[in-house]
């Protein structure tokens, strides 16, 4: 099972309604957990087991807090449209260490424009813009870990 068929389970579950969804096959067992209150966030956790050690766990699982939302989203108490990590992996602002940034704060961006990349099971992704609009804010560090749907980049539309 990869990351994409992963995500895409945690986004069915979260839309369905379940409060939990357990998912057993040979070498994974994932648990998706809904939150009880009105957040509207799950949780996730994936848990690799050793293919010649079936009974032997790892001693912590992954753990994921995924927001029912979809990106991007305009945020209520702002004018801005909030862009999000499709992946979870580690955030780049730049495509190699001796390049520039892919966009700063004030930066204008169009639809299709990369704004990072994320690194993710040695798999480099270029995320791309979905609106156009300028960078107002960039919420997360160079090199810093993220998670599914973790707020990115604060973009104004006008």
């Amino acid at each position: 099972m990869d990351i994409k068929e992963i995500q895409n389970l945690i986004k069915f579950v979260a839309k369905s309604g379940a409060s939990e969804v357990k998912l057993e096959m040979d070498d994974i067992k994932i648990t998706i957990r809904t939150g009880g209150d009105d957040r509207g966030e799950s949780t996730t956790y994936v848990q690799q087991i050793p293919v010649n050690q079936a009974q032997a766990l790892p001693s912590a699982p992954v753990q994921a807090a995924v927001p029912v939302a979809e990106a991007p989203i305009a945020s209520e108490d702002s004018k801005y449209i909030t862009i999000k990590s499709p992946i979870i992996g580690t955030f780049y602002r730049k495509p190699s260490p001796d390049k520039p940034m892919f966009v700063e704060v004030g930066t204008s961006i169009g639809e299709g424009d990369v704004l990072c990349v994320i690194e993710a099971m040695k798999l480099f992704n270029e995320i791309e813009s979905e609106v156009s609009g300028k960078i107002v804010k960039i919420l997360v560090d160079d090199s810093s870990p993220v998670e599914f749907d973790q707020p990115l980049f604060l973009v104004d539309p006008s």
